[in-house]
């Protein structure tokens, strides 16, 4: 076995590993449960409001809308915060000393905020098919589309986490981040219809995954007439593999040589520099 598959196969040990200690670590399990609170009280409170014209309710329109921004905002913001965090702390340092150990590493947390993005998916919605109807019926086409849109969409946004985490100082400018990603998600298309937005926020919402993961998830897990709420009445399923593979190929050629920069530029002067400015902040 060549030493880079060596290290891959320890890293993606290590992501199981991981992935196993965050289902049984309090907090994090806490997290989830939260998480599936916050996406749950809206749905609760439409759950029986009309989606004008879509037979189904604004609750049932929101329900696969939020699981496809759960599966961006995942791949996205973790993959940005583990990576900047570990940056910090002196974890990617480590990685780096050891022969192919980025490569190991890297493996490890595409397993685990994979996971943990299907997880943060699976919770809502297993509790969201209790509070609406019309929701997850549409038997084996529905199952081929999550088949390849879940995956699709992980490879979409992973990378972009990468990146944005080998370009950020420090894990609170990615917390920074969460306010242009919390409008972005609000042109997405997940709370209500994007076909009911002005054209220019029409169009600037298609062009980031977050719109094309929700509309995927629709088109499974909602009644064929829900479509009459879509832009132009139709569920754009090859449109949704051409984005969504768009960004895959440009995340991941982008992503390596960013990751690569990153950790030529790590070591122990860097860390110990980012270290003394973080205690003069604490002072």
């Amino acid at each position: 076995m060549s030493p880079v598959w060596h290290a891959a196969g320890t890293g993606a040990r290590r992501g199981w590993t991981e992935l196993r200690q965050t289902f049984t670590t309090g907090q994090d399990v806490f997290g989830y449960a939260l998480w599936t609170v916050l996406l749950m009280v809206p749905l609760f409170l439409l759950r029986d409001d009309p989606l004008k014209g879509a037979g189904i309710s604004t609750g049932a329109f929101m329900l696969p809308s939020m699981l496809g921004m759960t599966l961006a905002f995942t791949g996205m913001m973790t993959t940005a915060q583990l990576l900047a965090t570990e940056r910090e702390d002196g974890t990617l340092l480590r990685a780096k000393a050891v022969p192919n150990g980025m490569v190991g590493h890297l493996v490890g947390k595409i397993i685990m905020v994979s996971g943990t993005a299907l997880a943060s998916m699976a919770l809502p919605f297993a509790v969201g098919l209790f509070l609406v109807d019309g929701v997850a019926r549409q038997g084996g086409g529905a199952l081929l589309t999550l088949l390849w849109a879940i995956p699709l969409g992980l490879l979409a946004t992973l990378p972009i986490g990468a990146v944005i985490g080998s370009l950020v100082n420090s894990p609170r400018t990615v917390g920074l981040l969460m306010f242009p990603v919390m409008g972005l998600v609000a042109i997405s298309g997940i709370y209500f219809p994007l076909s009911e937005m002005p054209e220019w926020l029409q169009t600037v919402g298609q062009i980031f995954p977050v719109y094309w993961l929700g509309l995927a998830l629709r088109s499974a897990l909602l009644p064929a007439a829900a479509v009459a709420a879509e832009v132009d009445a139709s569920w754009r399923l090859l449109e949704t593999a051409g984005v969504l593979g768009v960004w895959t190929v440009a995340g991941l050629l982008l992503a390596p040589s960013v990751l690569r920069r990153m950790a030529r530029r790590e070591s122990g002067a860097a860390m110990a520099e980012r270290h003394r400015k973080a205690m003069q902040r604490i002072g």
